[in-house]
């Protein structure tokens, strides 16, 4: 195997706290009150490890992509974010993708879970 056929992926988490409410058919009554989670995200970039640093991505830069997107969500009414739509964990994953995608190289996944419930979601690509 060369250098040529290692692939890597390299991945960062980060938390969030954000309110929303959800119109569905059912759990209905927590779901259209405003309330809140801890939300945790993760971002998967893939690609061959640069030769001269051995890195696929330096996770400095990734990190600081994250704290920008990071600032659109922590703390926010999710129901008010422009261009999320419902605040769904599909809806946040595409979301996120959205966002990271024109300025992070080799970005390939997103995945958002509330712990807490044991919901998660992976939006790869």
């Amino acid at each position: 195997m060369t250098s040529a056929d290692v692939r890597c992926e390299l991945s960062q988490r980060f938390f969030f706290e954000a309110a929303h409410t959800l119109r569905r058919t059912l759990e209905t009554e927590g779901s259209r009150r405003i309330h809140g989670h801890t939300y945790q995200a993760e971002v998967t970039v893939a690609g061959v490890p640069d030769a001269a640093t051995g890195m696929v991505m330096d996770l400095a830069l990734l990190r600081a992509e994250i704290a920008r997107v990071r600032a659109l969500l922590d703390h926010h009414f999710l129901d008010e974010v422009p261009d999320l739509g419902p605040a769904t964990l599909e809806n946040l994953c595409a979301y996120l993708r959205r966002q990271l995608l024109p300025t992070v190289p080799g970005l390939c996944a997103v995945m958002i879970e509330r712990q807490a419930s044991g919901d998660r979601c992976v939006l790869r690509w």
